[in-house]
Protein backbone atom coordinates (compact mmCIF):
# COMPACT_ATOMS: atom_id res chain seq x y z
CA UNK A 1 0.00 0.00 0.00
CA UNK A 2 1.48 3.37 -1.05
CA UNK A 3 1.90 6.37 1.20
CA UNK A 4 -0.67 8.34 -0.85
CA UNK A 5 -3.23 5.57 -0.44
CA UNK A 6 -2.67 5.41 3.31
CA UNK A 7 -3.05 9.17 3.54
CA UNK A 8 -6.26 9.14 1.49
CA UNK A 9 -7.78 6.39 3.60
CA UNK A 10 -6.73 8.04 6.86
CA UNK A 11 -8.05 11.48 5.84
CA UNK A 12 -11.42 12.65 7.19
CA UNK A 13 -14.24 11.37 5.01
CA UNK A 14 -15.79 13.93 2.66
CA UNK A 15 -18.96 11.84 2.29
CA UNK A 16 -21.34 10.24 4.74
CA UNK A 17 -23.34 7.16 3.90
CA UNK A 18 -23.66 5.34 0.61
CA UNK A 19 -22.92 8.00 -2.01
CA UNK A 20 -22.73 6.94 -5.66
CA UNK A 21 -22.11 8.88 -8.85
CA UNK A 22 -25.83 8.71 -9.67
CA UNK A 23 -27.06 9.84 -6.26
CA UNK A 24 -24.44 12.60 -6.25
CA UNK A 25 -25.96 14.07 -9.41
CA UNK A 26 -29.50 13.64 -8.14
CA UNK A 27 -28.80 15.31 -4.78
CA UNK A 28 -27.03 18.37 -6.18
CA UNK A 29 -29.21 18.95 -9.26
CA UNK A 30 -32.51 18.30 -7.47
CA UNK A 31 -33.02 21.96 -6.35
CA UNK A 32 -32.49 23.09 -9.96
CA UNK A 33 -34.91 20.57 -11.46
CA UNK A 34 -37.77 20.57 -8.98
CA UNK A 35 -40.27 23.26 -8.04
CA UNK A 36 -38.97 25.43 -5.15
CA UNK A 37 -40.07 24.41 -1.70
CA UNK A 38 -42.20 26.56 0.56
CA UNK A 39 -39.13 27.25 2.72
CA UNK A 40 -37.32 28.68 -0.31
CA UNK A 41 -40.27 30.93 -1.18
CA UNK A 42 -40.51 32.17 2.40
CA UNK A 43 -36.79 32.90 2.47
CA UNK A 44 -36.83 34.74 -0.87
CA UNK A 45 -39.84 36.78 0.32
CA UNK A 46 -37.95 37.94 3.41
CA UNK A 47 -34.67 38.67 1.63
CA UNK A 48 -36.49 40.28 -1.31
CA UNK A 49 -38.22 42.65 1.10
CA UNK A 50 -34.88 43.54 2.64
CA UNK A 51 -33.42 44.12 -0.84
CA UNK A 52 -36.36 46.42 -1.63
CA UNK A 53 -35.51 48.41 1.50
CA UNK A 54 -31.98 48.84 0.15
CA UNK A 55 -33.25 50.13 -3.19
CA UNK A 56 -35.65 52.57 -1.52
CA UNK A 57 -32.92 53.92 0.79
CA UNK A 58 -30.46 54.17 -2.11
CA UNK A 59 -33.05 56.09 -4.15
CA UNK A 60 -33.66 58.49 -1.25
CA UNK A 61 -29.90 59.01 -0.94
CA UNK A 62 -29.53 59.81 -4.63
CA UNK A 63 -32.55 62.13 -4.76
CA UNK A 64 -32.10 63.99 -1.46
CA UNK A 65 -28.32 63.72 -1.02
CA UNK A 66 -25.96 62.55 1.70
CA UNK A 67 -27.70 64.76 4.24
CA UNK A 68 -30.05 61.84 4.78
CA UNK A 69 -27.14 59.95 6.36
CA UNK A 70 -25.73 60.48 9.83
CA UNK A 71 -22.29 61.62 8.66
CA UNK A 72 -21.18 65.01 9.94
CA UNK A 73 -18.09 67.01 10.90
CA UNK A 74 -15.74 65.46 12.01
CA UNK A 75 -17.20 61.99 11.19
CA UNK A 76 -17.23 62.21 7.41
CA UNK A 77 -17.21 58.43 6.99
CA UNK A 78 -19.99 56.41 8.53
CA UNK A 79 -21.99 53.27 7.87
CA UNK A 80 -21.29 53.33 4.12
CA UNK A 81 -17.53 52.87 4.45
CA UNK A 82 -18.01 50.44 7.35
CA UNK A 83 -20.28 48.33 5.14
CA UNK A 84 -17.90 48.60 2.18
CA UNK A 85 -14.93 47.24 4.13
CA UNK A 86 -17.11 44.58 5.78
CA UNK A 87 -18.47 43.19 2.48
CA UNK A 88 -15.07 43.26 0.77
CA UNK A 89 -13.78 41.18 3.68
CA UNK A 90 -16.66 38.72 3.35
CA UNK A 91 -15.65 38.11 -0.24
CA UNK A 92 -12.16 36.93 0.72
CA UNK A 93 -13.09 33.50 2.03
CA UNK A 94 -14.42 32.38 -1.33
CA UNK A 95 -11.17 33.05 -3.13
CA UNK A 96 -9.17 31.54 -0.28
CA UNK A 97 -11.22 28.32 -0.21
CA UNK A 98 -11.29 27.94 -3.98
CA UNK A 99 -7.91 29.20 -5.12
CA UNK A 100 -5.38 28.82 -2.32
CA UNK A 101 -6.71 25.52 -1.01
CA UNK A 102 -6.88 24.28 -4.60
CA UNK A 103 -3.20 25.13 -5.12
CA UNK A 104 -2.38 23.28 -1.89
CA UNK A 105 -4.46 20.31 -3.07
CA UNK A 106 -6.79 20.38 -0.06
CA UNK A 107 -9.65 18.22 -1.27
CA UNK A 108 -12.03 19.10 1.51
CA UNK A 109 -12.59 22.41 -0.27
CA UNK A 110 -14.65 20.74 -3.00
CA UNK A 111 -17.78 20.48 -0.87
CA UNK A 112 -17.95 24.20 -0.13
CA UNK A 113 -15.81 25.85 -2.84
CA UNK A 114 -18.61 26.59 -5.33
CA UNK A 115 -20.80 28.15 -2.68
CA UNK A 116 -17.88 30.23 -1.39
CA UNK A 117 -17.00 31.41 -4.92
CA UNK A 118 -20.57 32.61 -5.45
CA UNK A 119 -20.47 34.34 -2.08
CA UNK A 120 -17.33 36.21 -3.18
CA UNK A 121 -18.93 37.50 -6.37
CA UNK A 122 -22.13 38.62 -4.64
CA UNK A 123 -20.27 40.22 -1.71
CA UNK A 124 -18.15 42.30 -4.11
CA UNK A 125 -21.31 43.40 -5.97
CA UNK A 126 -22.87 44.56 -2.69
CA UNK A 127 -19.67 46.24 -1.50
CA UNK A 128 -19.35 48.33 -4.67
CA UNK A 129 -22.70 50.02 -4.03
CA UNK A 130 -21.49 51.89 -0.96
CA UNK A 131 -18.53 53.91 -2.30
CA UNK A 132 -20.64 54.75 -5.36
CA UNK A 133 -23.44 56.09 -3.15
CA UNK A 134 -20.88 57.84 -0.95
CA UNK A 135 -19.72 59.95 -3.90
CA UNK A 136 -23.10 61.67 -3.73
CA UNK A 137 -23.38 61.64 -7.52
CA UNK A 138 -23.04 57.99 -8.55
CA UNK A 139 -23.85 58.77 -12.18
CA UNK A 140 -20.57 60.75 -12.32
CA UNK A 141 -18.49 57.94 -10.78
CA UNK A 142 -17.23 56.76 -14.17
CA UNK A 143 -16.07 60.29 -14.96
CA UNK A 144 -14.12 60.82 -11.74
CA UNK A 145 -12.87 57.34 -10.91
CA UNK A 146 -11.94 55.69 -14.23
CA UNK A 147 -8.91 57.16 -16.03
CA UNK A 148 -9.54 58.09 -19.65
CA UNK A 149 -8.22 60.83 -21.98
CA UNK A 150 -10.20 64.04 -21.74
CA UNK A 151 -9.85 67.55 -23.05
CA UNK A 152 -10.26 69.30 -19.70
CA UNK A 153 -6.88 68.28 -18.32
CA UNK A 154 -8.48 66.84 -15.16
CA UNK A 155 -7.14 63.45 -14.17
CA UNK A 156 -7.53 61.12 -11.24
CA UNK A 157 -5.14 61.29 -8.33
CA UNK A 158 -3.16 58.09 -8.75
CA UNK A 159 -1.40 58.68 -5.43
CA UNK A 160 -4.66 58.24 -3.56
CA UNK A 161 -5.50 54.79 -2.16
CA UNK A 162 -9.14 55.55 -2.98
CA UNK A 163 -8.13 55.41 -6.64
CA UNK A 164 -6.16 52.22 -5.97
CA UNK A 165 -9.40 50.71 -4.66
CA UNK A 166 -10.98 51.17 -8.08
CA UNK A 167 -8.33 49.04 -9.75
CA UNK A 168 -7.93 46.49 -6.94
CA UNK A 169 -11.62 45.78 -6.33
CA UNK A 170 -12.59 45.78 -10.02
CA UNK A 171 -9.71 43.39 -10.83
CA UNK A 172 -10.64 41.16 -7.91
CA UNK A 173 -14.28 41.10 -8.95
CA UNK A 174 -13.48 40.32 -12.60
CA UNK A 175 -11.05 37.50 -11.79
CA UNK A 176 -13.47 36.06 -9.21
CA UNK A 177 -16.30 35.97 -11.78
CA UNK A 178 -14.09 34.28 -14.37
CA UNK A 179 -12.77 31.79 -11.81
CA UNK A 180 -16.30 30.98 -10.65
CA UNK A 181 -17.71 30.64 -14.17
CA UNK A 182 -14.80 28.48 -15.36
CA UNK A 183 -15.45 25.99 -12.57
CA UNK A 184 -19.14 25.93 -13.44
CA UNK A 185 -18.67 24.83 -17.08
CA UNK A 186 -18.62 21.00 -16.64
CA UNK A 187 -21.50 21.12 -14.17
CA UNK A 188 -23.59 23.38 -16.42
CA UNK A 189 -23.07 20.88 -19.23
CA UNK A 190 -24.39 18.12 -16.98
CA UNK A 191 -27.41 20.29 -16.14
CA UNK A 192 -27.93 20.76 -19.89
CA UNK A 193 -27.83 17.01 -20.52
CA UNK A 194 -30.23 16.30 -17.64
CA UNK A 195 -32.69 19.05 -18.62
CA UNK A 196 -36.05 17.92 -19.95
CA UNK A 197 -37.65 21.26 -20.81
CA UNK A 198 -36.32 22.73 -24.10
CA UNK A 199 -35.89 26.21 -22.61
CA UNK A 200 -33.80 24.92 -19.71
CA UNK A 201 -31.74 22.85 -22.11
CA UNK A 202 -31.17 25.95 -24.28
CA UNK A 203 -30.17 28.19 -21.36
CA UNK A 204 -27.75 25.70 -19.80
CA UNK A 205 -26.44 24.86 -23.26
CA UNK A 206 -25.56 28.49 -23.90
CA UNK A 207 -24.00 28.90 -20.45
CA UNK A 208 -21.90 25.74 -20.80
CA UNK A 209 -20.32 27.16 -23.99
CA UNK A 210 -20.76 23.94 -25.92
CA UNK A 211 -18.88 21.78 -23.41
CA UNK A 212 -18.58 18.18 -24.61
CA UNK A 213 -16.22 16.71 -22.04
CA UNK A 214 -13.52 15.69 -24.49
CA UNK A 215 -9.92 15.14 -23.41
CA UNK A 216 -8.93 18.39 -25.11
CA UNK A 217 -11.70 20.30 -23.33
CA UNK A 218 -10.66 18.92 -19.94
CA UNK A 219 -7.02 19.77 -20.65
CA UNK A 220 -7.87 23.39 -21.46
CA UNK A 221 -10.25 23.55 -18.51
CA UNK A 222 -7.64 22.39 -16.01
CA UNK A 223 -5.07 24.85 -17.36
CA UNK A 224 -7.53 27.74 -17.23
CA UNK A 225 -8.71 26.84 -13.72
CA UNK A 226 -5.12 26.61 -12.49
CA UNK A 227 -4.31 29.96 -14.14
CA UNK A 228 -7.25 31.73 -12.50
CA UNK A 229 -6.38 30.12 -9.15
CA UNK A 230 -2.85 31.48 -9.50
CA UNK A 231 -4.16 34.95 -10.40
CA UNK A 232 -6.66 34.95 -7.53
CA UNK A 233 -4.16 34.02 -4.84
CA UNK A 234 -2.17 37.30 -4.77
CA UNK A 235 -5.45 39.20 -5.05
CA UNK A 236 -6.50 37.78 -1.67
CA UNK A 237 -3.55 39.60 -0.15
CA UNK A 238 -3.55 42.70 -2.34
CA UNK A 239 -7.21 43.75 -2.33
CA UNK A 240 -7.76 44.10 1.40
CA UNK A 241 -4.24 45.44 1.85
CA UNK A 242 -5.12 48.27 -0.54
CA UNK A 243 -8.43 48.79 1.25
CA UNK A 244 -6.42 49.14 4.47
CA UNK A 245 -4.29 51.82 2.79
CA UNK A 246 -7.41 54.02 2.73
CA UNK A 247 -6.74 54.38 6.44
CA UNK A 248 -3.05 53.57 6.96
CA UNK A 249 -1.59 56.26 4.66
CA UNK A 250 -3.44 59.02 6.51
CA UNK A 251 -2.17 60.89 9.57
CA UNK A 252 -5.31 60.29 11.62
CA UNK A 253 -4.47 58.77 15.04
CA UNK A 254 -5.72 55.19 15.15
CA UNK A 255 -5.34 54.80 11.38
CA UNK A 256 -1.69 55.62 10.76
CA UNK A 257 -0.24 52.18 11.48
CA UNK A 258 1.78 49.72 9.44
CA UNK A 259 0.00 46.65 10.84
CA UNK A 260 -3.19 47.42 8.94
CA UNK A 261 -2.48 45.40 5.73
CA UNK A 262 -1.88 41.98 7.41
CA UNK A 263 -4.43 42.85 10.07
CA UNK A 264 -7.12 43.56 7.46
CA UNK A 265 -6.30 40.42 5.45
CA UNK A 266 -6.48 38.17 8.53
CA UNK A 267 -9.74 39.85 9.57
CA UNK A 268 -11.18 39.41 6.08
CA UNK A 269 -10.44 35.68 6.05
CA UNK A 270 -11.80 35.45 9.61
CA UNK A 271 -15.12 37.10 8.76
CA UNK A 272 -15.34 35.37 5.37
CA UNK A 273 -15.05 31.89 6.81
CA UNK A 274 -17.60 32.79 9.49
CA UNK A 275 -20.05 33.90 6.79
CA UNK A 276 -19.43 30.73 4.76
CA UNK A 277 -20.12 28.61 7.85
CA UNK A 278 -23.23 30.68 8.65
CA UNK A 279 -24.76 30.12 5.22
CA UNK A 280 -23.49 26.62 4.44
CA UNK A 281 -25.21 25.23 7.54
CA UNK A 282 -28.54 26.59 6.29
CA UNK A 283 -27.83 25.35 2.76
CA UNK A 284 -27.11 21.78 3.75
CA UNK A 285 -30.27 21.63 5.86
CA UNK A 286 -32.53 23.33 3.32
CA UNK A 287 -31.43 21.07 0.43
CA UNK A 288 -30.70 17.92 2.47
CA UNK A 289 -26.95 17.86 1.74
CA UNK A 290 -25.62 16.81 5.15
CA UNK A 291 -24.06 13.70 3.62
CA UNK A 292 -22.04 15.87 1.21
CA UNK A 293 -21.32 18.90 3.43
CA UNK A 294 -20.31 16.94 6.49
CA UNK A 295 -19.32 17.80 10.04
CA UNK A 296 -15.71 17.33 8.90
CA UNK A 297 -16.08 20.31 6.55
CA UNK A 298 -17.50 22.43 9.36
CA UNK A 299 -14.76 21.37 11.77
CA UNK A 300 -11.99 22.28 9.34
CA UNK A 301 -13.54 25.71 8.72
CA UNK A 302 -13.85 26.24 12.46
CA UNK A 303 -10.16 25.49 12.91
CA UNK A 304 -9.32 28.25 10.42
CA UNK A 305 -11.69 30.59 12.28
CA UNK A 306 -9.83 29.89 15.53
CA UNK A 307 -6.44 30.51 13.88
CA UNK A 308 -7.49 33.80 12.31
CA UNK A 309 -9.19 34.85 15.57
CA UNK A 310 -5.83 34.55 17.31
CA UNK A 311 -4.23 36.65 14.55
CA UNK A 312 -6.87 39.33 14.91
CA UNK A 313 -6.54 39.31 18.71
CA UNK A 314 -2.76 39.66 18.36
CA UNK A 315 -3.30 42.66 16.05
CA UNK A 316 -5.58 44.30 18.62
CA UNK A 317 -2.93 43.88 21.31
CA UNK A 318 -0.09 45.13 19.06
CA UNK A 319 -2.09 48.24 18.15
CA UNK A 320 -2.49 49.16 21.80
CA UNK A 321 1.13 48.31 22.62
CA UNK A 322 2.58 50.40 19.77
CA UNK A 323 0.32 53.33 20.67
CA UNK A 324 1.77 53.21 24.20
CA UNK A 325 5.34 52.42 23.17
CA UNK A 326 5.47 55.06 20.40
CA UNK A 327 5.03 57.87 22.89
CA UNK A 328 2.68 59.89 20.67
CA UNK A 329 0.03 61.46 22.88
CA UNK A 330 -2.60 61.54 20.13
CA UNK A 331 -2.16 57.83 19.38
CA UNK A 332 -2.43 56.94 23.05
CA UNK A 333 -5.56 59.03 23.36
CA UNK A 334 -7.14 57.41 20.27
CA UNK A 335 -6.88 53.92 21.73
CA UNK A 336 -7.84 54.97 25.24
CA UNK A 337 -10.85 56.68 23.71
CA UNK A 338 -11.79 53.50 21.86
CA UNK A 339 -11.74 51.41 25.03
CA UNK A 340 -13.19 53.91 27.52
CA UNK A 341 -14.76 56.73 25.48
CA UNK A 342 -18.31 57.25 24.23
CA UNK A 343 -18.02 54.29 21.85
CA UNK A 344 -16.54 51.88 24.41
CA UNK A 345 -19.60 49.66 24.00
CA UNK A 346 -18.71 49.08 20.34
CA UNK A 347 -15.07 48.36 21.14
CA UNK A 348 -15.87 45.74 23.76
CA UNK A 349 -18.48 44.09 21.54
CA UNK A 350 -15.72 43.81 18.92
CA UNK A 351 -13.18 42.32 21.33
CA UNK A 352 -15.68 39.91 22.90
CA UNK A 353 -17.06 38.58 19.62
CA UNK A 354 -13.73 38.37 17.76
CA UNK A 355 -11.29 37.29 20.47
CA UNK A 356 -13.06 35.59 23.35
CA UNK A 357 -16.10 33.89 21.81
CA UNK A 358 -14.18 32.00 19.03
CA UNK A 359 -12.00 30.32 21.66
CA UNK A 360 -14.97 28.04 22.33
CA UNK A 361 -14.07 26.35 19.04
CA UNK A 362 -11.01 24.80 20.70
CA UNK A 363 -13.45 22.20 22.03
CA UNK A 364 -14.16 19.46 19.49
CA UNK A 365 -17.77 19.10 20.58
CA UNK A 366 -18.41 22.78 19.82
CA UNK A 367 -16.62 22.54 16.45
CA UNK A 368 -18.75 19.59 15.35
CA UNK A 369 -22.13 20.46 16.89
CA UNK A 370 -24.19 22.83 14.78
CA UNK A 371 -26.31 24.16 17.64
CA UNK A 372 -23.17 25.08 19.62
CA UNK A 373 -21.15 26.34 16.66
CA UNK A 374 -23.81 28.46 14.97
CA UNK A 375 -24.04 31.18 17.68
CA UNK A 376 -20.24 31.48 17.58
CA UNK A 377 -20.01 32.13 13.82
CA UNK A 378 -22.96 34.54 14.01
CA UNK A 379 -21.21 36.53 16.74
CA UNK A 380 -18.00 36.56 14.69
CA UNK A 381 -19.89 38.26 11.85
CA UNK A 382 -21.32 40.76 14.32
CA UNK A 383 -17.90 41.40 15.85
CA UNK A 384 -16.20 41.92 12.49
CA UNK A 385 -18.80 44.51 11.47
CA UNK A 386 -18.20 46.31 14.76
CA UNK A 387 -14.45 46.13 14.14
CA UNK A 388 -14.88 48.21 10.98
CA UNK A 389 -17.24 50.54 12.86
CA UNK A 390 -14.66 51.06 15.61
CA UNK A 391 -11.86 51.72 13.12
CA UNK A 392 -13.86 54.23 11.07
CA UNK A 393 -15.98 56.11 13.61
CA UNK A 394 -13.99 56.15 16.85
CA UNK A 395 -10.87 57.40 15.05
CA UNK A 396 -12.80 60.35 13.60
CA UNK A 397 -15.32 61.48 16.16
CA UNK A 398 -12.71 63.19 18.38
CA UNK A 399 -10.35 65.32 16.32
CA UNK A 400 -7.09 66.95 17.49
CA UNK A 401 -9.00 69.88 19.05
CA UNK A 402 -11.85 69.39 21.56
CA UNK A 403 -13.77 72.03 19.62
CA UNK A 404 -13.88 69.56 16.70
CA UNK A 405 -15.33 66.69 18.70
CA UNK A 406 -18.67 65.21 17.72
CA UNK A 407 -20.81 62.11 17.93
CA UNK A 408 -21.97 59.98 15.02
CA UNK A 409 -25.53 58.66 15.11
CA UNK A 410 -26.81 56.68 12.11
CA UNK A 411 -30.14 57.63 10.58
CA UNK A 412 -32.93 55.33 9.46
CA UNK A 413 -31.46 55.52 5.93
CA UNK A 414 -28.09 54.27 7.20
CA UNK A 415 -29.75 51.36 8.98
CA UNK A 416 -31.92 50.63 5.95
CA UNK A 417 -28.88 50.44 3.67
CA UNK A 418 -27.13 48.08 6.13
CA UNK A 419 -30.13 45.77 6.49
CA UNK A 420 -30.89 46.03 2.79
CA UNK A 421 -27.33 45.05 1.82
CA UNK A 422 -27.85 41.72 3.58
CA UNK A 423 -31.12 41.39 1.69
CA UNK A 424 -29.45 41.91 -1.69
CA UNK A 425 -26.66 39.47 -0.80
CA UNK A 426 -28.98 36.75 0.52
CA UNK A 427 -31.39 37.14 -2.40
CA UNK A 428 -28.55 36.57 -4.86
CA UNK A 429 -27.42 33.54 -2.85
CA UNK A 430 -30.92 32.04 -2.88
CA UNK A 431 -31.24 32.55 -6.63
CA UNK A 432 -27.83 30.91 -7.07
CA UNK A 433 -28.94 27.89 -5.03
CA UNK A 434 -32.09 27.63 -7.14
CA UNK A 435 -30.65 27.90 -10.65
CA UNK A 436 -27.00 26.79 -10.48
CA UNK A 437 -25.21 23.78 -8.95
CA UNK A 438 -24.12 24.71 -5.44
CA UNK A 439 -21.28 22.18 -5.32
CA UNK A 440 -18.43 21.30 -7.68
CA UNK A 441 -19.97 18.09 -9.02
CA UNK A 442 -17.14 17.23 -11.43
CA UNK A 443 -14.50 17.49 -8.69
CA UNK A 444 -16.62 15.55 -6.21
CA UNK A 445 -17.02 12.76 -8.76
CA UNK A 446 -13.26 12.46 -9.11
CA UNK A 447 -12.82 12.16 -5.35
CA UNK A 448 -15.72 9.71 -5.05
CA UNK A 449 -14.36 7.52 -7.87
CA UNK A 450 -10.92 7.41 -6.28
CA UNK A 451 -12.43 6.58 -2.90
CA UNK A 452 -14.51 3.75 -4.35
CA UNK A 453 -11.43 2.45 -6.17
CA UNK A 454 -9.35 2.46 -2.99
CA UNK A 455 -12.10 0.72 -1.02
CA UNK A 456 -12.51 -1.94 -3.68
CA UNK A 457 -8.78 -2.39 -3.94
CA UNK A 458 -8.01 -2.66 -0.23
CA UNK A 459 -11.23 -4.08 1.01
Amino acid sequence: MSVDTIASLAAPSLFVGDVTLRTLDDDIYRPMESFPTMRWWMAIAVTGTMAAIFMVCAAITVVRGLGTWGINIPVGWGFAIVNFVFWIGIGHAGTLISAILFLFRQRWRTGIARFAEAMTVFAVIVALQFPLLHTGRPWLAMFWLVPYPNGQGIYQNFRSPLEWDVFAVSTYGLVSVMFWFTGLLPDLATARDRAVHPFRKLVYGVLSLGWKGSNRAWSHYEKAYLLFAGLSTPLVLSVHSIVSFDFAVSVVPGWHTTIFPPYFVAGAIFSGFAMVATLIIILRRMFRLKHLITDNHLELMNKIIVATSLMVGYAYAIEVFIAWYGGVAYERFAFMNRAFGPYAWAYWIMVTCNVFVPQLLWFKKVRRTVLLMYPVVILVNVGMWFERFVIVVTSLHRDFLPSSWGYYTPTIIDVGLLVGSFGVFLTLMLLFCRFLPTMAVAELKVILSEKQHDVARHG
